[in-house]
C-alpha cells in the first residue's frame, strides 16, 4: 500500500472512532438527564372568530360533573412509597422521577417527567407525558388526557395510586 492510502486509512479510521465516541456521550446524557418534555399551557383556548348572533343562541346548562365527587387525595396502593397520601393541589400535580415533581418515583420505569393530574370541569384528568413505559389507567394504556374516576388503580412504572375522597 502507498503512503497516502495508509495515512487516508488512519485519518478515517480517527474519525470513524471520534464519531462513535460523541454517540456514546449523547445517549449517556439522555439516559442520566432525561429527554426534555414539552410544557403545554394550561390557559383556556382563545375565543373563537366568528360568533353566531346573540338573538339565535340559546343558552346551554352547564356540564354536570361525571363524579359525584371530587377527590381531594392520591392514596399510594403499591410500590416503594404504598401507603403514602397526598393531599392534593388546586390545578395540576406532576409525577416523575425528577426531584422537580410532585409526585417523586424513583424506579427504573418512571420517566423523568412521567404524567401529570389535572382538574378538569368533570373531575380529575391523566395525562401521560410521552413516557417511555407509559401510564396505564385501570389496565389501560393511557394516550390522551383521560378522566380517573375515584378509586381507581393508576400505575406508573412499579407504583400504583388512586384517587379518593
Amino acid at each position: 500500500m502507498g503512503e497516502l492510502t495508509l495515512f487516508v486509512l488512519k485519518v478515517g479510521f480517527l474519525i470513524l472512532m471520534w464519531v462513535f465516541v460523541f454517540v456514546v456521550l449523547f445517549t449517556l446524557r439522555g439516559d442520566l438527564f432525561g429527554q426534555k418534555v414539552r410544557k403545554l399551557p394550561t390557559a383556556a383556548p382563545a375565543a373563537p372568530s366568528f360568533a353566531p348572533p346573540a338573538a339565535a343562541a340559546t343558552p346551554k346548562p352547564k356540564p354536570k360533573p361525571v363524579q359525584t365527587g371530587t377527590a381531594s387525595r392520591l392514596v399510594v396502593t403499591a410500590g416503594a412509597k404504598e401507603g403514602l397520601e397526598i393531599t392534593l393541589p388546586d390545578e395540576l400535580l406532576t409525577i416523575g422521577r425528577s426531584s422537580e415533581s410532585d409526585l417523586v418515583i424513583r424506579d427504573d420505569y418512571t420517566s423523568t417527567h412521567h404524567a401529570r393530574l389535572l382538574l378538569g370541569v368533570n373531575g380529575w384528568m391523566i395525562e401521560d407525558l410521552d413516557s417511555t413505559n407509559g401510564t396505564t389507567l385501570d389496565g389501560e394504556k393511557v394516550t390522551a388526557p383521560t378522566a380517573v374516576p375515584l378509586n381507581t388503580p393508576v400505575t406508573i412504572g412499579t407504583t400504583t395510586f388512586e384517587l379518593r375522597r
